[in-house]
């Protein structure tokens, strides 16, 4: 298992694996329907992510097949250096060898995560939520048949099928080398994960993201923004869950009344702070500390702010440090939002929901991390990399 298996290998077992998701297609969906089924909860986010359709089916054999056609993300050379005495130094990407991924109802997580970490050379541990059980073993059984038809251990892959307890005693003693985690949901799981982990941890997920509606707005491509960022998938951790809007808008009351209308439509409760407090279909918040919340649901913050500056100070105090919006005319303030804000991606007149890293050109993620070490945003193939440094010599000494 310490051997790295050749790229043909590694993209071999890819292709196999669509081939098998596509032929299983529906124990698959057979499976998940038991899981939907036994899931008694009210999380519409959850519920979400835990559904598994022909179209996510679809999107999950077109990640391997992407996964596949990429180039090898190990052996790049980074930098390169020739010492006075003769020494040939380089550094190069490296796996970072074993890697776990703890997340919650999202079944093609085995599938896209699993994928990057698998052809970024790791072996790969599986811990799924209870709620994805079903769905979760098809999919590691068929990585196990496409690691075996192309003479890989199944080792490459594995499930731990722990309850939370024993979740906790692997991640503070592991029973085996264990070099990242990654866990992929809520806070609670975020937290638990940090708290008991004894290896590095990517925090990846959290949005709690803003738009800023600058006087210098095109109203409506800031009413198109906004609900789009906050409709199309609230289960997405790129929705956008505060709007704040400069004080000197023009026609604002114009613009405020057409979003809250519009917005009602798709039943968003819409809470606004003292400020816009009175506005007609809205709540006044009662307590601050909403603005520090990530919602995964059919909710949002209206506010306002005197300036840019204010907003870029209101979005760095609150914000979930992933995704932050301007929608402005104004070139120069566009760029000083977008310097000043401390998001991983930064947007000028467009919707957060591009927060991905399919939108992003990296043909799927691992993750999208709001850390700022080692690597910010989302996470593709390319990322998924430690590194290595070559020292190539003929005798010398120090």
């Amino acid at each position: 298992m310490s051997k790295i298996l050749s790229l043909e290998k590694r993209n071999a077992v890819l292709l196999r694996m669509a081939e098998l998701v596509r032929q299983e297609e529906s124990i698959l969906l057979s499976a998940n329907d038991k899981d939907l089924t036994s899931f008694e909860s009210g999380d519409i986010a959850m519920t979400d992510r835990l559904k598994v359709n022909k179209k996510k089916v679809g999107e999950m054999i077109l990640s391997l097949k992407q996964l596949a056609a990429q180039d090898d993300p190990l052996h790049v050379e980074r930098f390169q250096f020739t010492h006075d005495n003769g020494l040939e130094i380089s550094n190069r990407t490296a796996p970072f060898g074993t890697i776990m991924i703890i997340y919650e109802s999202r079944p093609d997580v085995t599938i896209e995560a699993a994928g990057i970490a698998f052809k970024s050379g790791n072996k790969i541990l599986l811990k799924g939520g209870k709620e994805s059980l079903n769905s979760n073993l098809v999919l590691v059984n068929l990585w196990h048949k496409a690691l075996e038809a192309c003479d890989c251990s199944k080792e490459w892959v594995t499930y731990l099928n722990y309850s939370r307890e024993e979740t906790q005693r692997f991640l503070e003693n592991p029973s085996q080398k264990l070099d990242l985690i990654v866990p992929r949901g809520g806070e609670k799981l975020i937290a638990f994960v940090k708290t008991h982990a004894q290896c590095p941890v990517i925090v990846s997920g959290r949005g709690n993201n803003f738009v800023y509606v600058s006087h210098e707005a095109d109203l409506q491509m800031a009413l198109d923004v906004i609900v789009n960022a906050k409709t199309t998938k609230i289960s997405a951790c790129n929705a956008v869950d505060k709007v704040i809007i400069s004080r000197d808008l023009p026609r604002k009351m114009e613009f405020l009344n057409h979003l809250v209308q519009t917005l009602r439509k798709y039943n968003v409760d819409i809470i606004t702070d003292a400020k816009l407090a009175g506005l007609e279909g809205t709540t006044k918040m009662d307590n601050e500390s909403i603005w520090h919340e990530e919602f995964l649901d059919y909710k949002i913050v209206i506010g306002q702010v005197p300036d840019v500056d204010e907003a870029i100070q209101h979005i760095n105090t609150y914000g979930g440090g992933h995704s932050a919006a301007i929608i402005t005319v104004n070139e120069e303030e566009a760029s000083v939002f977008m310097q000043s804000v401390d998001s991983a991606a930064v947007y000028h007149n467009a919707s957060t929901r591009f927060t991905d890293g399919g939108q992003f050109g990296l043909g799927g993620e691992l993750a999208i991390s709001t850390d700022k070490l080692h690597q910010r945003g989302p996470i593709g193939l390319q990322h998924l990399v430690t590194n290595k440094w070559y020292v190539k010599g003929n005798g010398q000494v120090r």
